[in-house]
């Protein structure tokens, strides 16, 4: 199979079910975008992290191919006309955002308590963790403003609101592992 199947040549694409689209759709640019923190992702997962972390982080990229999937299909292709599910896709469960509260909830325990904004930095995983972050907060801003005109399964948005704290704490967590200074955030006074 080859992988270019200059289907797109005109600046169109297909939705999953089939349905054409203009590559600028917010449709595409939400599931893009999740895509590319997919892959931001692997690059936190690639940092010295421990193992552990590594395990949660391919976890929460198979979950980000389920919202890519969810953000990729459009809702009259969700379902047949009697009803039944048409297309074979996973959901995003509250045990998912459970998990990355629990996950959240661990890390944060043994982080000291914050009194200011942290600038981001301080080693090079701590820095590819905050872009990660910044990067599903947009992927959120996307998911919500495509549920404005077209509703989406609201565990969606829940996943990438949820998510984006995880990875703010997880960065604190790296600071501290790799014992890098986390630089408070003082506004100067004129």
């Amino acid at each position: 199979m080859k992988i270019y199947t200059k289907t797109g040549d005109s600046g169109e694409t297909s939705l999953f079910g089939g349905t054409r689209v203009p590559k600028h759709n917010l449709r595409i640019d939400s599931y893009g975008t999740v895509d590319e923190l997919n892959s931001w992702i692997g690059l936190v997962k690639d940092q010295p992290v421990d193992q552990a972390t590594k395990n949660f982080l391919i976890k929460i990229q198979h979950d980000l191919f389920t919202v890519g999937a969810i953000l990729a299909t459009p809702p009259e292709k969700e379902k047949l006309k009697n009803g039944k599910e048409r297309l074979n896709i996973s959901k995003i469960t509250d045990v998912d955002i459970e998990q990355l509260e629990s996950q959240l909830d661990q890390m944060d325990v043994n982080l000291p308590q914050m009194t200011h904004f942290i600038l981001p930095g301080g080693h090079q995983a701590v820095s590819f963790c905050h872009i990660t972050r910044t990067v599903c907060r947009r992927a959120e801003r996307l998911a919500s403003e495509l549920n404005a005109t077209t509703p989406i399964d609201p565990q969606v948005i829940k996943y990438l609101n949820r998510l984006s704290d995880y990875l703010f704490v997880l960065a604190r967590k790296l600071s501290k592992d790799l014992e890098a200074e986390e630089i408070k955030w003082i506004p100067e006074k004129y």
